[in-house]
């Protein structure tokens, strides 16, 4: 598969960031994306990036910083945030996520989100004891052309 654009910054550890995590997505072309499937990765980025502030950076200085990558494929979008926090058990949460009587109560709906979102859903240890969340989105078929001729 052939990268058409990628993309990488990094921000400080505080939800104040946001503002420029959207910003810095909201100046990339998105020209070829389906309107509905840009703005479910731009949810995609917020709840992981959000995600990763209030979970996985709890206990860290807000100096520390999350890496944000967006690479853009014919077709697909993949979204790689990294964090410095624990190491965590994606898909022993998603398992549990079934058992909860009521997963939507309060917090908690980050992960579902991006389920549902999600073509891939992966979170792995990177060698240099970083996590990293892996968001793959596949872009809808090109609506039919329903002009008269």
């Amino acid at each position: 598969m052939r990268i058409r654009a990628k993309y990488h910054f990094k921000v400080k550890t505080n939800l104040k960031s946001l503002d420029e995590v959207l910003d810095k997505f909201n100046q990339l072309d998105r020209a070829s994306i389906p309107t509905k499937d840009w703005f479910q990765c731009q949810l995609a980025l917020v709840e992981g990036f959000t995600n990763a502030v209030r979970h996985a950076h709890k206990n860290l200085s807000s100096n520390i910083s999350i890496d944000i990558e967006l690479t853009f494929f014919e077709g697909s979008m993949e979204i790689r945030i990294w964090d410095y926090g624990p190491p965590f058990d994606l898909d022993a949460y998603i398992k549990n996520l079934s058992k909860r009587k009521n997963n939507m109560s309060g917090g908690g709906r980050g992960i579902p989100i991006l389920q549902k979102i999600a073509d891939r859903l992966s979170y792995f240890r990177t060698s240099d004891n970083r996590n990293c969340l892996l968001i793959v989105k596949h872009f809808s078929p090109p609506e039919p052309n329903l002009t008269d001729e």
